[in-house]
C-alpha cells in the first residue's frame, strides 16, 4: 500500500543526515604534547547506545563517566595523562551543541 502523502523514510539516511549535522557519530579529542598527541574517541551523545546511556545517568562523578565513555581506552587515557573532568565537560558540550544542531536538520527520504 502507497503512503498517501508520499512521506517514506530510510532510517540509513535519516540517521546519516543526523551524523553528517554533527560531524559524524564519534567525538575524537587529542591528549598529551602538541606535536604527539595521542587521539582517542567516545560515541557522538546522540549516537550513544542506550545501554551505555543508562551507564552514563547511573554514573557517580566524573571518573565513572569517562570510564564508561571511554571504555577500553580508558587506562591508556590516564597513561597520556588526560583528565576526567575535562572528558566529561567535552561530553556535555558536545550535547549541548548537538540539541541546537538536531533541532534544524530535516531528515530527507531515501
Amino acid at each position: 500500500m502507497s503512503k498517501p502523502n508520499g512521506k517514506r523514510y530510510r532510517l540509513e539516511t535519516v540517521r546519516r543526515s543526523y551524523a553528517d549535522a554533527v560531524g559524524g557519530e564519534r567525538v575524537e579529542f587529542e591528549v598529551g604534547p602538541e606535536d604527539e598527541p595521542t587521539v582517542f574517541s567516545f560515541p557522538h551523545p546522540i549516537f550513544t547506545p542506550d545501554e551505555m546511556q543508562q551507564e552514563l545517568n547511573e554514573a557517580k562523578g566524573d571518573e565513572a563517566g569517562a570510564r564508561i565513555l571511554l571504555g577500553d581506552q580508558y587506562p591508556e587515557f590516564l597513561a597520556a595523562g588526560g583528565d576526567v573532568n575535562s572528558v566529561m565537560l567535552l561530553y556535555v558540550g558536545i550535547r549541548n551543541e548537538a540539541q541546537d544542531k538536531v533541532q534544524r536538520v530535516r531528515p530527507t527520504k531515501g
